[in-house]
C-alpha cells in the first residue's frame, strides 16, 4: 500500500513552489485548492448551495460565483466563514479522498495531498506524514504584499487567519525551508524524497 503524506504551509510560504517541484518528480498531487473550484463551479452540489447562503448577488453576469466579493465577505465575518466552509469543506473532503484512493488503487507508492489549511480543518488523520513549507514572518509578509497586491494591515489580517507558521511547524513531521533561493529549496525537497523513498 503506498504512503500518503500532507503537504502546507502558511499564506505566501511558497508551497505551490515545493508543490510543482514534487510534480515534475512525478509524485501524484491532490490540491485541495483546485478541488475547492472545482466543487463550486457552475451546476456542482456546492454551487447551488452558495447562492442560496449568500444571495444572487454573488454571482457574475457569465453565471460564475465572483471570488474576490465572496473573499472580502467571508475575511471580515467569522461566521460567514464558517457557513462557506461548512458547504465547501465536506464536499472538497470527498473528492480528495476519492482522487486518493484511485492513486492507491493504481499502485501510486507515495500520495502528497496538498490542503492548505490541513492543521486549521483538523484533516491531519487524512495523512502518514505532514511536510510544512515554512518562511520568516518578513518575507511571508512582503511576498503576500507584492502578490496579491495587499496593503500591509491587509496582508496581516490574513495571515493572522491561520495557525501561526511556527505552530505549524512544531507539529510537522517533515520541514521545508524556503527562505532561501529556488534551488535552495528544490534540493531540500529532493533530499526528502531520497528519505521517504
Amino acid at each position: 500500500m503506498g504512503k500518503v503524506f500532507g503537504l502546507t504551509g502558511s499564506i505566501a510560504s511558497g508551497k505551490s513552489t515545493v508543490s510543482n517541484f514534487l510534480k515534475e518528480c512525478n509524485i501524484p498531487i491532490v490540491d485541495a485548492d483546485i478541488i475547492a473550484k472545482e466543487v463550486v463551479e457552475i451546476g456542482q452540489p456546492a454551487y447551488k448551495k452558495i447562492i442560496e447562503a449568500f444571495g444572487p448577488e454573488i454571482v457574475l453576469q457569465n453565471g460564475e460565483i465572483n471570488r474576490p466579493l465572496l473573499g472580502s465577505i467571508i475575511f471580515n465575518d467569522k461566521e460567514k466563514r464558517l457557513q462557506l466552509n461548512s458547504i465547501v469543506h465536506p464536499e472538497v473532503r470527498r473528492v480528495m479522498l476519492e482522487q486518493t484512493n484511485t492513486y492507491l488503487a493504481n499502485g501510486e507508492s507515495l500520495v502528497i495531498m496538498d490542503i492548505p489549511l490541513l492543521y486549521e480543518s483538523n484533516l491531519v488523520h487524512f495523512v502518514e506524514k505532514v511536510i510544512v513549507v515554512t518562511v520568516n514572518e518578513e518575507t511571508q509578509l512582503s511576498r503576500l504584499m507584492n502578490r496579491n497586491h495587499l496593503t500591509r494591515e491587509e496582508a496581516i489580517s490574513r495571515i493572522s487567519s491561520q495557525i501561526p507558521v511556527k505552530e505549524k511547524e512544531a507539529r510537522a513531521d517533515f520541514v521545508i525551508d524556503n527562505n532561501g533561493n529556488l534551488d535552495e529549496t528544490k534540493k531540500q525537497v529532493m533530499d526528502l524524497l531520497k528519505k521517504i523513498k
